[in-house]
């Protein structure tokens, strides 16, 4: 038979764990945190989408070509890649906003640390699209008439500051957010498996280390050990994402939580 829960004064009803509910607003709206689950699910995987094509297919033309600037460019696929881009921060506060109402239930400034540091990775992504967006404008107005050399130096500092966005964002915000405070969240609280969420508190270190090595020049963000550093992070969301998307989150935590919330 279906029961009746008093969560902070308002009535909240279930019939099962599968379809327990959340009243989230002063209206009374109840939303079905299995529905939070998948929705969060796939803005992870949006964020896969989005973001592997434009660093390894549309960007490599500016970033890997010192001459861009002065030479018959791809400008296409750099804008290709920035709009993937766009779409990519969506996607990221995405995960963060969406999971918010079950995760604040879990640690509630944890909760809000793993939104901020999505804004903040956001952020440092923005920074280094305008920053690639800023090459493919000068080197179409041949920079009213500047010298070779001086444009140059311009895309190349321009790149660089892209490099150094994507190793500040993706690189070391994702450690302390989508690492330690998402991977402790995820355990704490055994809305997915254990092991899986472990997966995640080892990721995150490890891509803090790894930001720690490449900024006092210990190895190259493209060495063999600066991409084996990335693996445990990029299995650690793909895998969330595939979880949450297809599973959801457990049922048996996820009452456990409603109810030592309330």
């Amino acid at each position: 038979m279906a029961s009746c829960l008093l969560w902070r004064g308002i009535p909240r009803c279930r019939c099962s764990a599968s379809r327990l509910l959340l009243t989230s607003s002063r209206k009374g709206v109840q939303i079905n945190p299995q529905k939070i689950a998948r929705v969060t699910g796939v803005f992870f995987l949006v964020t896969y989408i989005t973001s592997i094509p434009a660093a390894f297919f549309l960007y490599p033309p500016v970033l890997n070509d010192p001459n861009y600037i002065v030479g018959a460019g791809a400008d296409t696929s750099v804008r290709l890649g920035a709009f993937l881009e766009l779409l990519l921060i969506i996607a990221n506060i995405g995960t963060a906003v969406v999971l918010w109402p079950v995760a604040k239930r879990v640690n509630e400034i944890l909760a809000l640390g793993f939104v901020t540091a999505r804004v903040m990775e956001s952020v440092f992504i923005a920074v280094g699209i305008l920053s690639l967006l800023t090459v493919v404008v000068l080197r179409q107005a041949g920079a009213a008439g500047a010298d070779a050399d001086s444009l140059l130096a311009v895309g190349q500092s321009l790149v660089a500051l892209h490099d150094w966005t994507f190793l500040l964002g993706p690189g070391f915000v994702v450690g302390v957010g989508n690492g330690l405070i998402l991977g402790y969240l995820m355990y704490r609280s055994g809305l997915v498996p254990r092991g899986l969420a472990v997966l995640g508190l080892i990721a995150g270190p490890l891509l803090l280390a790894r930001f720690v090595g490449i900024l006092f020049g210990v190895f190259e963000p493209l060495s063999v050990l600066g991409g084996i550093m990335v693996v445990p992070e990029f299995i650690w969301e793909l895998a969330l994402g595939i979880w949450l998307t297809v599973r959801g989150f457990n049922p048996s935590a996820l009452a456990s939580l409603l109810r030592d919330s309330g």
